[in-house]
């Protein structure tokens, strides 16, 4: 197709390459907003429902938690569940991403979006 232009044939199946990759990436983005994960602290009585881009949709708390004199405590669960939460969210996020990436042989622990 572009016989006789040297490298310029090659520039422009990278730049094809691009357009697909960044196309797919934001599908994968899109996709992030339709996963939720669910991260949780003692023993399930804190619950927190999230999306892989961290927010938050859900908390729940086991009534038995209500005690006047245990409000700290069940502020120290939320943040134990919300930090839970957010742990998965980050994997699950990862692993979507990853899967667009798949055989770039990108360097390991390269952040995307860039």
């Amino acid at each position: 197709m572009l016989k006789g232009l040297g490298g310029l044939g090659d520039m422009a199946k990278i730049m094809k390459q691009a357009q697909e990759m960044q196309s797919k990436m934001a599908d994968a983005q899109a996709k992030l907003d339709d996963i939720t994960v669910e991260g949780e602290a003692g023993a399930g009585m804190v619950k927190v429902v999230m999306t892989a881009k961290s927010e938050v949709k859900q908390v729940s708390i086991d009534p038995a938690l209500f005690v006047p004199d245990d409000r700290e405590v069940v502020e120290d669960l939320i943040v134990a569940a919300l930090k839970d939460a957010q742990a998965k969210a980050a994997d699950a996020a990862q692993s979507e991403m990853g899967k667009v990436t798949d055989g770039l042989n990108l360097p390991a622990g390269m952040k995307l979006p860039f």
